[in-house]
């Protein structure tokens, strides 16, 4: 069952702006260490940022309460898998609302998928309730 789904589409010269105007304190309130060791190894360091920008609206879109009601932006982090695929996950406040949305008896699935096309980038997040097994 589909709980919440959102989308946000970012424009990378934007956070590139925002990068060298606010560096680290951008940084820090926006991104997880994770998040940053991941953006700041790679050739489009804006890119990187800007779709994980996205994945965090879009994500709050999909608990249904958009970047309000006490979501911190870094209690939503993208990391990924050894194969690349990226995958969401939520602390603090985001979990919380997310334990809120989700049934008895099932467990929360956060899919998410980026993309980009400069000066774009695009964020999709689904949230799914699976069954517990029994």
């Amino acid at each position: 069952m589909i709980l919440g789904i959102g989308t946000d589409i970012c424009n990378i010269e934007r956070i590139e702006a925002t990068l060298e105007r606010f560096g680290d304190r951008f940084r820090n309130r926006v991104f997880t260490e994770v998040e940053q060791a991941k953006a700041e190894r790679r050739a489009d360091v804006a890119g990187t940022y800007a779709k994980r920008w996205a994945a965090k609206e879009a994500c709050s879109k999909a608990l249904g309460t958009g970047l309000r009601m006490g979501i911190a932006w870094r209690d939503m982090a993208v990391s990924n898998l050894e194969t690349g695929q990226p995958v969401m996950e939520v602390t603090g406040w985001a979990a919380e609302r997310l334990a809120e949305m989700t049934p008895a008896g099932h467990e929360a699935i956060l899919h998410v998928t980026l993309t980009d096309d400069h000066p774009w980038a695009q964020a999709f997040v689904l949230i799914e309730a699976r069954p517990k097994p029994a």
